[in-house]
This record gives structure tokens, sequence and C-alpha cells, in this order.
């Protein structure tokens, strides 16, 4: 008789959304496609800063549990910190991920998540940071960028780079048309990210990420 296969428990993750979703819709397929086990990880919770959005109608119709926690419902920046940490720790999540979440986080947060909270950023981190990284890269005249996931730390796109994808800069892009392209490249490589950081297991050696 042959011997059950015995799959290792999927890591939770609880996924933060700002917008369209296409990042969370990304994981959602793979994990759908493979399966939580194979994966590595299961989405047991979807977060925004704001509600009637699509990536909290993409959650929904997956069927997953969402929460809404909007800034202006807090007296200061602190609280509404504090109150997304707990929110997200109800959920018990071994990574959280932000999937275009336009929000900056705070002690709070980072005391509870700091090492498990992963970002992608459209720019080769350390160059462009911000909310304009694709306007500065061509504004700067790079001949190629991309985008970046990394850990969240205190800064501003300046946690322990965990991996890179490369995009080339063409002479007829503009703004929008680059962005998509890199938005292509950031979806998959979040995907394989999440999934081997959850599967293996990984240690921050310094500004190093050592997936194991």
């Amino acid at each position: 008789m042959a011997e059950p296969v015995v799959e290792s428990a999927a890591k939770r993750l609880v996924v933060l959304v700002s917008g369209s979703g296409t990042n969370l819709q990304a994981l959602i397929d793979a994990i759908a496609e493979t399966g939580p086990g194979a994966y590595g990880a299961e989405i047991v919770a979807v977060g925004a800063d704001r509600g009637g959005i699509e990536g909290l109608a993409r959650a929904e119709r997956a069927g997953l549990p969402t929460f809404v926690c909007r800034v202006k419902d807090h007296a200061t920046r602190e609280e509404w910190d504090a109150a997304l940490a707990e929110a997200v720790a109800a959920y018990e999540p071994d990574l959280v991920v932000s999937a275009g979440f336009m929000r900056i986080v705070g002690k709070e947060f980072l005391a509870r998540f700091g090492g498990r909270f992963v970002n992608t950023h459209p720019a080769l981190l350390p160059s462009f940071p911000g909310a304009h990284g694709v306007r500065d890269a061509l504004a700067y005249g790079a001949r190629v960028t991309g985008c970046t996931v990394h850990f969240v730390d205190d800064g501003v796109d300046t946690g322990p780079i965990i991996a890179q994808g490369v995009v080339e800069i063409r002479d007829e892009d503009d703004e929008s048309a680059l962005h998509e392209r890199i938005k292509e490249v950031e979806r998959r490589l979040l995907v394989d990210v999440v999934g081997r950081l959850a599967r293996n297991g990984y240690r921050i050696e310094g500004r190093k990420v050592v997936i194991q």
C-alpha cells in the first residue's frame, strides 16, 4: 500500500490592497492553480485602507474574508497604525503582503510584523524610491528599470531586498506603457517570492535575505 503524501502546513497570508488588486489576483490564481499545500501559503484575509475598491471585490469573489481600516476613522495616524496592526494580527499571519497598499505603516505595525511584511516597488531599489519610481527612472534617462520585492522597514522603500526583475526602457516609452510592462514582471516576481518564502523559510542577515 502506498504511503500517503503529507504536505507541510501552508503559511498564512494577509494581503493588503488599496486599488484594483491585480497583484492580489495573481496570488489568488497561483494558489488556486497549485493548491495551498504545493504553493506553500494560503490567503486568510484581505485588508484595505478604503472601501469600494476592486481589490476587495476580487477577494470577496474568491470567498476570502475582508476588512477595511480607514485613516479618517482614527484621530491620529498612530491610532490608525495600531488599529491596522490589530486587524491584521486577528488572522495570525505568517507573512503580510502589500499588494499595492498605498499607506506607510508605522511603529506599532512594524513592531508586530517587521521582517514579515513584503512589499513591491516599481523600480530597481535603491534607485528611484518613493511614489514616482517609474516617472523618475524615465526622467533620469535610465536604460533599464524594473521592480523590487523587499521587506518593509521604517524607511521609504529602504528595507532588505528579496528579489528584483529587470525591464528595458524603450525609446518610445511613456510612464503608462513602461509601468504596464513593469507590472507584468512584478506580478510574476511577487508570486514566485512569496511562494519560496513560505515553502522554504528564510532569514535576514543585515541587508541580505537568504531563502533556505
